[in-house]
């Protein structure tokens, strides 16, 4: 039986296949977009062109995600909690926390023996998100790249807002007054950094795992792996550890 996962997150829609053998056989991503439905279309297309036809009779769809009631070939539909927590014991193991970082929220998630024992999830406010950055890196009129680049020859800037709006508005007063841009950019990735702490520092302990937009961001695990005291552990799949847990958990399916 082969496995199709589809994440479809507020940013970036994604989809991996799990083989016969278990093996993760081909991951993709694709910018969300407007629309989750078309978002979910562009992936099956993608799917079709790799060799993989959802409606095969050994093929199994589960979908996860912001947008996971928009993927009309999904023969189930899975929380985010869930698959995240299944994708994250297949790339990492059965023990710690796991530490997504979503377009639109931020999730922790305690794994113990293989399972799910407890989460926290901050989707309430954009702070300490990839939107976060995302918008701070617009009113420097940079790239989140260069903003990651940049920050790393910063000095050290407080943001103290734990509101996006205000925040944004601490960062035009700080342009205002003529601070550096490379301070203000390391003054917004230690703010989203500090949050992301926050939260993880209340699970329960290492080792922990970075999953979601940002695994890739080498300035962010260096600085999340200081303030928690631990290192933190990630790896380029990391990101499509929603869609692996969604396609293990279809596999599973009759």
């Amino acid at each position: 039986m082969i496995g199709i996962g589809i994440d479809i997150g507020s940013t970036a829609a994604k989809a991996a296949v799990v083989d016969g053998e278990g093996s993760v056989a081909w991951t993709c991503v694709r910018p969300t977009g407007f629309s989750s439905v078309d978002a979910s279309e562009r992936l099956r297309e993608a799917l079709a062109a790799a060799g993989y036809d959802v409606t095969g009779d050994d093929v199994r769809v589960v979908a996860t995600g912001y947008g996971r009631v928009a993927v009309p070939y999904a023969h189930k539909v899975v929380t985010e909690i869930t698959c995240h927590g299944t994708g994250a014991v297949r790339l990492f193991g059965d023990h710690g926390t796991v530490i997504d970082v979503g377009g639109q929220d931020t999730k922790v998630i305690q794994i113990k023996g293989g399972r799910v024992a407890k989460f926290a999830m901050n989707d309430k406010c954009a702070a300490g998100t990839g939107r976060f950055l995302e918008i701070m890196a617009d009113r420097l009129g940079i790239s989140q790249q260069q903003m990651t680049v940049l920050s790393r020859s910063g000095g050290p800037t407080k943001i103290s807002s734990m509101c996006t709006v205000f925040a944004e508005s601490e960062v035009i007063s700080l342009i205002g007054r003529g601070e550096p841009r490379e301070n203000i950019a390391r003054g917004v990735i230690d703010s989203v950094v500090s949050r992301v702490a926050t939260m993880a520092g209340q699970a329960t302990g290492a080792p922990y795992y970075l999953t979601g937009g940002l695994c890739e961001n080498a300035y962010v695990v260096e600085r999340l792996a200081a303030l928690l005291g631990s290192p933190v552990t990630t790896s380029p799949q990391a990101r499509f550890a929603g869609a692996i847990g969604a396609a293990i958990r279809a596999q599973a399916l009759n």
